[in-house]
């Protein structure tokens, strides 16, 4: 069912619709492409954007992967010089963990890290 009310505001114009109307009947301006070439560029810089960040966060990945198992190693190196009694206790909470895996553990919570800031940054 259509209401009556929308019929009867099609029906009475007055004059200032009319001249809207006669405005916008008109005819489109020729370009000569212009509008289709200007929209591609548009669309270009776009994907071109959306792309950029992506792509620097993984140059910069590659770039960074060997001073970033540098800072592992280190970091590994360090933890030698932590008391026996504490990484004990901390091999109680990680079943039967030797430690010579631990380089490759602190190595593999580090790129976690690593990896849920960059997909963090990328969202935003």
């Amino acid at each position: 069912m259509i209401s009556k009310i929308i019929n009867m505001v099609d029906r009475i114009k007055d004059e200032e619709d009319r001249l809207l109307e006669s405005m916008f009947e008109s005819a489109p301006i020729a370009d000569d492409g212009f509008s289709v070439s200007v929209v591609r560029r548009v669309r270009r810089r776009l994907w071109l954007r959306r792309l950029a960040i992506p792509l620097a966060a993984l140059i910069g990945g590659a770039v960074a992967i060997k001073p970033l198992t540098g800072f592992v190693m280190a970091v590994a190196n360090l933890s030698a010089l932590l008391p026996p009694e504490l990484i004990g206790s901390a091999t109680k909470f990680v079943p039967q963990l030797p430690t010579t895996q631990l380089p490759t553990i602190v190595l593999g919570a580090m790129l976690l890290a690593a990896i849920l800031l960059g997909l963090r940054t990328l969202e935003e």
